[in-house]
């Protein structure tokens, strides 16, 4: 495995990150490879695992056949089964959740649901409320999905306001937003682990 191994009493931890952005130059995956370097400098056991997502179809249920889902969205779901926690990174589209990002929830939530019982954080960059409206309505999705959100911290970036939070290719320049972001990783982490240790008969 890549990246800092745990200290000892930790378990090694891999995180599915997911842009919900295709577009070349994207804040919120720049938000990601933002997240693998801080991962891999000062958070020992945390591991990113960047899946990109452009390659799924539409959500289309003709598409399953014999109980078994198209090539790409096979290789997505073993990769969300794999996963340890989630780390969502998308604009706001339209006040609501980009159409890639739900698209790549739906086919993992198709039967059985491949995001269950695991911890989540959702980063956003994007104009006017930096992405909050986004975020809320992925909540609302995980609440179903049973996913298990960390509350705090929330990173809502406006990028389109002065100064210039990221460079041209969408790397993220801000030094206070990287210490937002570690803040982040370090609470998905401590649920993350959290959530392993309760037993599963557990009140």
């Amino acid at each position: 495995m890549e990246g800092s191994t745990a200290p000892e009493g930790k378990a090694a931890l891999t995180v599915v990150a997911i842009s919900g952005s295709l577009r070349r130059g994207s804040a919120n995956t720049g938000l990601i490879r933002a997240a693998k370097e801080i991962c891999e400098e000062s958070i020992p056991g945390l591991h990113i695992n960047h899946v990109d997502i452009s390659d799924l179809p539409l959500l289309n249920t003709d598409l399953e056949i014999d109980g078994g889902f198209p090539p790409a969205v096979e290789a997505f779901r073993a990769k969300v089964r794999a996963a340890d926690c989630f780390l969502f990174a998308s604009p706001e589209y339209n006040y609501s959740i980009s159409g890639p990002l739900k698209n790549a929830l739906d086919w993992g939530s198709r039967p059985s649901n491949c995001w269950g019982d695991r911890a989540a954080a959702i980063l956003s960059a994007s104009g006017g409320s930096g992405g909050s409206r986004m975020q809320y309505h992925v909540r609302q999705v995980g609440v179903f999905l049973d996913i298990h959100f960390i509350n705090k911290p929330e990173v809502f970036i406006k990028a389109y306001q002065p100064p210039s939070k990221f460079d041209s290719n969408g790397n993220l320049i801000d030094p206070e937003i990287k210490e937002q972001l570690r803040e982040t990783l370090l609470s998905l982490q401590a649920l993350s682990l959290r959530l392993q240790s309760k037993p599963a008969n557990s009140g």
